[in-house]
């Protein structure tokens, strides 16, 4: 296999690029495939019962992330979650750990070993998740057809294998596909529930459940958060930077100027992902142990953490906005990148270069940050109240037009950079350069 992939490309321009999309979609196949095979021991109708109850809840949130597998308690049903929570507490300890820093440093063989600590970060968070939800699923009556110790067995190990499935297939479709592996995952996983969505929406308008103009004014809701969020993600902030002039014998290299170039939300999803996930969690877990009796005031106390109440929509708020500080804070270092300006000989106009550039490029980041924080909230709270004025499927919220549009921007850029590889290519080839200048 691997002597044939080569002989693909001869006879067309763009091979490479056809032989990743192919894998792409091969790989999103396996992925639909896999959530749909279901873990042994669960009663469907049960389920979808519980799972009727609880669509604004966290169920609802991790179902919708993991392409309706939760709710069909497939092998897939922990999803990729496990995999980006251990990344994000293994950046914490890279931020906080003198020797995690170090191996970042050191470069590809630094990264593997970080990789490696992540794979086993999430073998423990999946354990951990999968062993908790066969208690949850045992607690309620009649879900589980032969509760005990096998039941527990066989679904710990039927989910976290799936989630170590779907991290590996996360890594090839990085390495062999094209975009971010686990953001395609996501991706494909919500994509996969739109359909569905609208049909459900369209069932609500036939049925005189909602008025033709309440579908309309969602539909432009839709468009209008998917034209701001493409506005605002292509929007960068570039500083300028020269670089200083020097003479190495008889040439004089440098003199040039550049640009840094900002993004106005540099944390991506992760803080909604995250401040839902906060919220939620416990939210569930109150609602599950408020069905005891004498525990009635854990379900008003669980009340108040739905989607659309003035508490929740205030933790959330405020929660995001954390988040998109402290993710920004954990991917970019004014120092760090001060000081390897000021080693290169380049320096931003009118500042001096070393700690006055750091707080000149802080100064830009918190600025820069606040804004981000302010759309990503907008962009995911004003969709949360249509989802509760209209009983609005989850898949038309914020955080998921956000992860759909974003990742699909990623594609595309991936595509154009192939594309334009190609081009290169030929003009060096056409110019007699072959892929470089000739040595004088």
């Amino acid at each position: 296999m691997a002597t044939a992939l080569p002989n693909v490309g001869k006879g067309s321009r763009y091979g490479d690029l056809k032989r990743r999309l192919l894998f792409l979609l091969a790989a999103l196949v396996v992925f639909r495939i896999g959530a749909h095979i279901p873990c042994p021991g669960i009663d469907p109708n049960v389920l979808a019962d519980l799972f009727q109850g609880q669509q604004g809840g966290i169920l609802g949130m991790f179902n919708m992330f993991s392409g309706g597998a939760l709710s069909r308690f497939t092998i897939f049903a922990l999803g990729i979650m496990p995999y980006i929570s251990a990344s994000i507490i293994m950046q914490l300890m890279t931020a906080v750990s003198p020797q995690l820093d170090q191996l970042r440093k050191e470069g590809e063989a630094g990264r593997r070993k970080i990789t490696q600590y992540t794979r086993y970060g999430t073998v423990l968070l999946a354990l951990f998740q999968a062993t908790g939800i066969s208690v949850a699923l045992e607690s309620q009556p009649g879900l589980v057809l032969d509760p005990g110790l096998m039941f527990r067995i066989t679904t710990v190990t039927s989910l976290v294998t799936g989630t170590m499935f779907l991290m590996w297939l996360g890594e090839q479709i990085t390495e062999r596909g094209l975009g971010n592996g686990i953001s395609i995952i996501i991706f494909a996983g919500i994509a996969a529930g739109l359909p569905q969505a609208i049909a459900g929406t369209l069932e609500l308008v036939r049925t005189g459940a909602m008025h033709p103009l309440t579908a309309l004014l969602i539909a432009a809701s839709v468009l209008a958060v998917t034209a701001v969020v493409c506005f605002v993600e292509r929007g960068q902030r570039k500083i300028l930077v020269n670089y200083a002039k020097r003479q190495v014998g008889n040439r004089v290299y440098g003199g040039q100027s550049s640009h840094l170039p900002f993004k106005l939300n540099m944390s991506g999803v992760i803080p909604p992902i995250f401040a839902s996930s906060l919220i939620l969690f416990p939210a569930t877990l109150l609602g599950w142990f408020g069905s005891a009796d004498g525990m009635i005031w854990l379900r008003d106390v669980a009340a108040t953490l739905t989607p659309g109440q003035p508490i929740y929509v205030l933790l959330y708020a405020g929660l995001i906005v954390f988040f998109c500080f402290f993710y920004t804070a954990l991917q970019y270092n004014p120092k760090e990148t001060a000081d390897n300006l000021k080693k290169s000989g380049a320096f931003v106009p009118g500042i001096r270069p070393g700690d006055q550039t750091a707080r000149y490029l802080e100064i830009i980041l918190t600025r820069l940050t606040l804004a981000g924080a302010v759309y990503v909230t907008l962009v995911c709270l004003l969709p949360e109240f249509l989802i509760l004025r209209w009983n609005v499927p989850f898949y038309f919220g914020g955080t998921s037009l956000l992860i759909i549009v974003v990742v699909t921007m990623d594609f595309m850029s991936q595509v154009q950079a192939y594309v334009m590889t190609h081009q290169y290519e030929s003009l060096l080839k056409k110019a007699s350069f072959k892929g470089g200048l000739p040595v004088r």
